[in-house]
């Protein structure tokens, strides 16, 4: 790794992911945004205003872009998810470039970026696209703005613009449902979808019958180790629902459907989420 190299910016470092991903970034040794004496700095920025990041990313070797708008029942998708959506990775990769320090950005994108459509695949890749003309069928706001976005950007980095004057690698990762343990203190979006057959959701349960599943640990650690990847080919990568790509340059994944369940209740229960079941309540109460 080159020198400098350690010191990253994280967007959306207090979500769900993003908090996850400063945690295992600090405990690898990086430094997560730091014009200080400190490993881990915190700054305001809006993805709405272009030049918002561009202070947090100065200095930088590396971008992790978490932070997304995301509001599945919104009134307004086109100004309220598609556009600062759209809008935001622009300013990201823009604020890169001007920064002149920034080789390589790693993007977390949604599944629904590929995989909403009427007639599902048994493999997606990056040839595969959400069903825009179903999406707005159905209204399903917000999905449209995942698929918009990662089309837009594609189209933007394969064009000439002043940005390609700064040679920047893009990888994009596109997971599966998130599910395991989390430092937040509310209930995750992912998690409200995974354990909706304990909840009783039945409109999230629908979802369930359908999904592929990762815990964080695994999709983080897939994180780091593309950004520390010496030989990330010059051109757009992706990583498919197959995790052929990623396992094929030497990635082992390590948690199974049960290790992420069982990590994503423990944590619902210490932050009480959901409840205890009756018998750890009785003992928890000293009832026999």
């Amino acid at each position: 790794m080159e020198a400098g190299a350690t010191t990253v910016c994280v967007t959306g470092a207090a979500a769900f992911t993003g908090s996850w991903l400063v945690m295992r970034l600090l405990e690898r040794g990086y430094t997560v945004r730091d014009p200080a004496d400190t490993h881990l700095t915190l700054w305001k920025a809006d993805l709405t205003e272009e030049g918002s990041f561009d202070e947090a990313i100065q200095g930088c070797f590396g971008v992790f872009h978490v932070a997304t708008p995301m509001d599945f029942e919104s009134k307004d998708p086109e100004n309220e998810v598609i556009k600062p959506t759209i809008n935001g990775v622009l300013s990201i990769i823009k604020s890169c470039a001007k920064a002149g320090s920034v080789r390589r950005l790693v993007f977390t994108q949604s599944a629904g970026t590929v995989n909403v459509e009427e007639q599902r695949r048994p493999e997606y890749d990056e040839s595969c696209w959400s069903d825009l003309e179903f999406i707005n069928d159905k209204k399903m706001p917000g999905w449209d703005g995942c698929t918009l976005c990662q089309k837009h950007w594609q189209r933007r980095l394969q064009g000439r613009h002043p940005w390609r004057t700064t040679y920047i690698e893009f990888v994009s990762v596109i997971p599966t449902l998130v599910v395991g343990p989390f430092i937040t203190p509310t209930m995750p979006p992912s998690l409200i979808t995974a354990l909706s057959p304990l909840t009783g959701n039945e409109a999230h349960c629908s979802i369930v019958k359908q999904c592929r599943y990762i815990r964080l640990d695994d999709l983080f650690n897939a994180h780091i180790y593309l950004y520390e990847f010496k030989d990330i080919d010059r051109k757009l990568k992706a990583v498919c629902f197959s995790s052929k790509k990623l396992t094929d340059l030497g990635f082992q994944f390590k948690y199974s459907l049960e290790d992420m369940y069982k990590g994503a209740i423990e944590t619902c229960r210490e932050k009480g989420l959901i409840p205890l079941s009756s018998e750890k309540e009785k003992h928890a109460n000293g009832e026999n």
